[in-house]
């Protein structure tokens, strides 16, 4: 079985820094992408826009001539998201959309994730005026949803889970003063959270990554294979059911590809485990063994038209990106899952880290 798609957009990636970006930018060409959106929680942070703001972050205009410099100007489009933090403004939100350097801002919880040291509370946004701005400017809020201020004992509960939690509460709020806001929920694991975008209007849309796709909470846990650690974390086979049937949807117009592929040199430490699964490379392979494994047949050309439509068009189209006429093609073979080697040292992908050192599918540019 061998197919042909059009180059796709990662809409949720790490690009990382210094000795770590170009290699990562070489694993995201290797897979065939068009362009990308890559997460400001670099140290410092993308914080913002302008490199003349008196902050004391990165802006988006350095952070994009680092991705340049570094090969990124073989892209059609990259998108560099603000990181909001204690110093985002209203003002700060509308000079940058003006100019035509601002398209997405992320919500961090604080400290809930790798790089959200800076991180600011889901609530000031909507009482000062930054959530409003974004709005009113067109930008899109890609939100990390996820409830952080929680003890362990209601972290990850039988009765929710902080991702529900924060869709049961923070999201319905904000689309209760926001309505028409551009809300992209990111890597969503839950049924709640597949729910709310559902029931919302058109411009509230999420990315869905590979192992939210293929994996469970068991899955993690036999063993505790430490390379499936990512935040959010993998859930339950319900939240996996339905994250399975939104993305092979015929009709879906809401979930799109965004590997939130995340590298890290080293993944356990003697304190915990760094969070990331990094599939840099490898992406689009693994979306095909999960719509597979969803009962998508991606001999027929109906199963190949709702694979494409959601890795190629869905995403490109909620954020008005122009598509690319290259292809790429995905063939049923199996091949080889190397580590991907940086001058600071190996980074180990996810099939690699579970013990699969190949996959059931082969791309080639």
């Amino acid at each position: 079985m061998k197919f042909t798609l059009p180059y796709w957009y990662d809409l949720h990636t790490h690009l990382r820094q210094e000795d770590l970006m170009e290699p990562i930018i070489r694993s995201q060409a290797d897979m065939g992408c068009a362009g990308f959106l890559a997460m400001p929680n670099t140290k410092p942070p993308v914080a913002k826009v302008f490199e003349s703001d008196d902050l004391p972050y990165w802006s988006i205009e350095e952070y994009r001539e680092m991705i340049v410099k570094s090969g990124g100007g073989r892209f059609i489009e990259i998108i560099t998201p603000l990181y909001l933090t204690k110093d985002t403004t209203p003002q700060m939100i509308e000079k940058g959309a003006k100019a035509g350097l601002l398209k997405a801002c992320k919500y961090y919880p604080p400290h809930g994730t790798t790089g959200a040291d800076f991180g600011y509370p889901f609530i000031n946004y909507i009482e000062n005026g930054v959530f409003e701005a974004i709005r009113d400017n067109n930008v899109t809020l890609c939100i990390h949803g996820e409830e952080h201020h929680l003890p362990p004992e209601h972290y990850f509960d039988r009765g929710g889970n902080v991702e529900e939690i924060f869709y049961k509460e923070r999201v319905p709020a904000l689309l209760d003063a926001y309505p028409d806001i551009r809300l992209a929920c990111e890597h969503i694991t839950t049924k709640c959270a597949v729910d709310l975008v559902l029931s919302a209007g058109p411009t509230v849309a999420a990315s869905v990554t590979p192992q939210h796709i293929l994996y469970t909470v068991g899955h993690l846990l036999q063993g505790l294979k430490y390379h499936l650690y990512c935040l959010p974390l993998v859930k339950f086979q319900e939240d996996r059911t339905a994250i399975r049937a939104a993305v092979t949807d015929p009709d879906n117009t809401k979930f799109f590809a965004g590997t939130d592929s995340a590298a890290h040199t080293v993944k356990a430490t003697e304190c915990g485990c760094a969070a990331g699964c990094f599939t840099g490379g490898i992406a689009p392979q693994l979306y095909a063994q999960g719509f597979e494994e969803a009962g998508v047949d991606l001999s027929s050309e109906e199963g190949r038209r709702i694979f494409e439509n959601f890795l190629c068009h869905v995403g490109p189209d909620y954020y008005g990106l122009d598509k690319s006429d290259q292809v790429f093609t995905l063939e049923k073979k199996p091949s080889e899952v190397p580590a991907l080697s940086t001058p600071a040292g190996d980074i180990t992908p996810l099939p690699l880290g579970l013990g699969n050192p190949s996959l059931d599918w082969t791309l080639s540019l």
